[in-house]
């Protein structure tokens, strides 16, 4: 469904315009509590704010462990099937949450990916035909100075035509 409202909302607005309009309106997003805030044109920068508040607030005051996984849940992946266009498979392979300190403020991260890292993995999925990508995202106060969390997602990409094959093999 929601590759099929990008292909007609490309006929209008930028792919960040959309993207970032998407994300915030998803139900499933909008649960995590956090907010899209900027999205470069070339989706490589993406920058999300979680602010704290009485839906997301736990027992003890800071924000709930599972609304900070949330809101970095999504991102990368998609960020990455968007950078890589329809060349590559992309999944999330899995994921781990690094708790640094309670965060009892809004909060804040920051995905990108670098020429050099799309580079590195275009060429690693050529190579090897699949990949296994991990990227950090940490999450901080407003001025990135202190860190609450790391996240650590391992995104999966693999040639279409590999990927295929081995899903064939597994039937």
């Amino acid at each position: 469904m929601y590759q099929q409202l990008a292909k007609i909302a490309r006929k209008f607005v930028k792919e960040s315009t959309f993207l970032r309009i998407g994300f915030n309106m998803s139900p499933m997003y909008r649960r995590s509590t956090a907010k899209v805030i900027y999205i470069s044109d070339d989706i490589k920068t993406v920058k999300i704010k979680i602010p704290l508040s009485y839906k997301n607030r736990n027992y003890v005051g800071s924000i709930f462990g599972g609304s900070l996984f949330a809101s970095v849940d999504p991102i990368p992946m998609i960020q990455l099937m968007y950078i890589l266009k329809e060349e590559f498979i992309v999944w999330d392979k899995s994921a781990e949450i690094r708790f640094k300190r309670p965060a009892r403020e809004d909060m804040y991260a920051t995905f990108e990916f670098s020429d050099e890292e799309i580079d590195e993995i275009t060429s690693k999925v050529k190579e090897r035909k699949e990949f296994e990508h991990p990227k950090v995202t940490q999450i901080t106060n407003k001025t990135g100075d202190v860190v609450f969390c790391e996240v650590t997602k391992t995104i999966y990409i693999a040639e279409k035509d590999f990927y295929k094959e081995k899903k064939g093999k597994r039937v």
